[in-house]
């Protein structure tokens, strides 16, 4: 039996979201041993990855269950009690045997969360404070990054990937809560495409840079700015599947 998860995580304690072999302490190392405590030894596959300190509250995982475990009701509230409270399991349900986290994957949401408030030791680790926030501004220079372009100058270097080109559907900034949240939709990102996406624009917010000089960064012609945003901002929203899998 394939079950589709879907967890939600505090990014900070941890050095990202893929397993790796030097540290047991990522959001899939963690999670792959409550799975093995629980007889489970499939390895758990997530719709991508998240880098040191980003956050989810829509990361997708699928695993194959063995045949003693047939209480998804049951197989949750165990798995619960082998994680630590800093990764919650939002939904867990059974699907298809061809479904797949990441390759089922169409498009995947983002939210960076910023604010222009005074900076408190109860939101630094989740939120970018910044001096000053013009919404209008950014809302004009986000939507540059709609429609489908070749994102090599806004990639950490390093990235391991087959092409650069990437599909933005949806860019745009909103006020909820007295906080500025900017959304991105595509359906994928670069390794760290959307920090250093969100770095120019705050750039742009601050006056040192302009739409003009984001357009020519885009088209490669010319590379003004590849700082990344911190990551405490960012977090993997939503994965969107076909409706079957929903």
């Amino acid at each position: 039996m394939r079950i589709k998860i879907t967890l939600q995580y505090n990014g900070v304690p941890f050095f990202g979201s893929q397993s790796q072999k030097n540290t047991k302490q990522t959001v899939l190392g963690i999670f792959q041993s409550a799975l093995s405590r629980l007889g489970i030894s499939a390895k758990a596959i997530a719709s991508g990855r998240t880098d040191r300190a980003v956050h989810a509250s829509g990361q997708v995982v699928h695993c194959d269950l063995p045949t003693h475990w047939k209480d998804l009701k049951k197989l949750r509230r165990s798995l619960d009690l082998h994680l630590p409270e800093t990764i919650r399991i939002r939904h867990l349900v059974q699907v298809d045997d061809d479904f797949h986290a990441r390759y089922s994957a169409k498009r995947r949401v983002y939210r960076y969360v910023l604010s222009d408030k005074e900076p408190n030791p109860f939101e630094n680790d989740f939120v970018t404070f910044t001096k000053k926030i013009d919404i209008e501004v950014l809302n004009s220079a986000i939507k540059t990054f709609i429609g489908t372009h070749d994102f090599t100058s806004f990639k950490k270097n390093g990235s391991d990937t087959g092409t650069n080109v990437r599909i933005i559907y949806k860019a745009f900034a909103y006020e909820y809560r007295g906080k500025t949240i900017l959304y991105f939709e595509a359906n994928g990102y670069l390794r760290s495409q959307i920090r250093m996406m969100v770095g120019f624009l705050l750039e742009i917010n601050e006056g040192r840079l302009d739409v003009d000089r984001l357009k020519e960064q885009l088209l490669l012609t010319h590379l003004h700015h590849r700082t990344p945003a911190p990551p405490n901002g960012l977090y993997l929203a939503k994965v969107k599947y076909l409706p079957k899998v929903n």
